[in-house]
Parts: structure tokens; sequence; C-alpha cells
């Protein structure tokens, strides 16, 4: 035996008027609820749209910082072949200088232990 009332729901006021009140005060009660209730849903639709958006910006710093790794290596294999370079570099120009020594001592005491025989 079917009815014609709606199912039974504890959140909204049943038809019994038992504190006096009238059904123009329960609709004015049920409206206040429901714009609240869209109140909080268009708050929660706001959070997950921030959310979405501070996801998205989370996934761009990870793909930055990736390529900013990326390119410290790079730089630091750079900066390492530069510096071997430069190491190459000053001890050709020490050895040069050394030889310069040698030959320039050679040149001054060569000739003064020959004319000492």
């Amino acid at each position: 035996m079917p009815s014609n009332e709606p199912p039974y729901d504890p959140y909204i006021p049943s038809g019994g008027n038992a504190a006096g009140s009238s059904n123009g005060q329960n609709n004015g009660q049920i409206n206040a609820l429901k714009g609240q209730i869209d109140d909080t849903l268009a708050e929660m639709r706001k959070n997950v749209d921030r959310l979405q958006e501070r996801e998205e910006n989370i996934n761009s710093l990870g793909v930055k910082s990736e390529n900013l790794a990326a390119s410290a290596q790079g730089f630091r294999r750079g900066a390492n072949r530069v510096r071997k370079q430069m190491w190459w570099k000053d001890m050709k120009m020490r050895i040069c200088i050394i030889v310069g020594i040698i030959i320039l001592l050679l040149v001054i005491i060569v000739p003064i232990v020959v004319k000492t025989r």
C-alpha cells in the first residue's frame, strides 16, 4: 500500500506543528538552510579550483627544478673542463718558465766553466 507521503528525512521538519510555528517559518528556515548549503558548495568549488591550480603550479615547479638540475650538471661538467684546461695552461707556462731559467743558467754557467778550464 503505497502512500503519497515523501520518504522520511530527519533534517526536514515534518508536517506536525509541535512548537506552534507556521509553514511560512518552516519554509524560511528551509530556504535559509538551502542558502547556507549553496554557499558552502560554492566555497568548496572554489577550494577544489584552488587545489587544481596549486597542483599545476607544483607540477610546473617540478619540471623547472628538473631542468635546473640538468643545467646545473651541465654547468658543473663545463666548469671542470675549463678548470682542467686552465690547469694545463698554467703547467705549460710554469714548464716554459723553468726551461727558460735553465737555459739562461746554462748560457751563463757554461761559458764561465769553459773559461776556467
